[in-house]
């Protein structure tokens, strides 16, 4: 979900307000991607490397966040999309923690959408934590049992990964796009999806030696 507070910059606007359009913007798609056949979809919310920002903008992030899960939990639950967050939690707000836990537990049997909300979260950490002589499916498993990414959307134009599921996006395709994420709606995620399905996904095998022949 980047570009918020580059989109709030050029309205003149503070950034936290950008912050807010961002919310507001994740509601609209969240209720468009079950039509999508979009099962899970997890959005980097804040990253461990987001604790460098300014004290007052964390501050109203943190608040934000608590005040995203208070305000849309019972939609969730009504919608069938079951919520959980990845990342760390010793470093959250006492008032964030509760927020996800009744979020958490309200929504646990819900069917139709797994969302999950990136929150100080870090993929090089997860994956030094969960590293320690295991297998491969007992690592995967200690990945906050994550399914593997088939598409990966980075909104506000940058094309690099900042440090966002680097193991479950191993074979993940990727689209760039310069919509800052406020501006990003359900036609820009149906177009995405579109693309998705035009690309032939051979995950390290080849294609028929027919089609080698065409």
């Amino acid at each position: 979900m980047d570009g918020n507070g580059r989109w709030a910059n050029h309205l003149g606007l503070p950034r936290v307000a950008g912050h807010r359009a961002g919310a507001e913007t994740l509601r609209h798609i969240v209720e468009a991607a079950p039509a999508q056949g979009i099962e899970t979809l997890t959005v980097y919310a804040f990253s461990s490397d987001n604790w460098k920002r300014p004290p007052d903008e964390v501050a109203a992030l943190m608040h934000l966040l608590a005040w995203y899960l208070e305000q849309e939990t019972a939609r969730l639950r009504a919608d069938g999309v079951r919520l959980s967050v990845i990342g760390r939690r010793d470093r959250l707000p006492a008032t964030l923690l509760a927020a996800i836990a009744r979020a958490e537990e309200e929504t646990a049997s819900c069917k139709r959408l797994w969302l999950r909300l990136a929150i100080d979260y870090s993929a090089r950490e997860s994956i030094l934590r969960a590293s320690e002589n295991v297998s491969r499916e007992r690592f995967e498993q200690l990945l906050a049992e994550t399914p593997p990414v088939d598409l990966l959307i980075r909104t506000g134009g940058e094309q690099r990964l900042s440090d966002f599921l680097l193991w479950e996006c191993a074979y993940a395709e990727l689209i760039f796009t310069q919509r800052m994420w406020p501006d990003f709606d359900a036609n820009d995620l149906r177009h995405s999806v579109h693309e998705f399905h035009r690309r032939e996904r051979r995950f390290g095998e080849v294609v028929s030696q027919d089609r080698w022949l065409r």
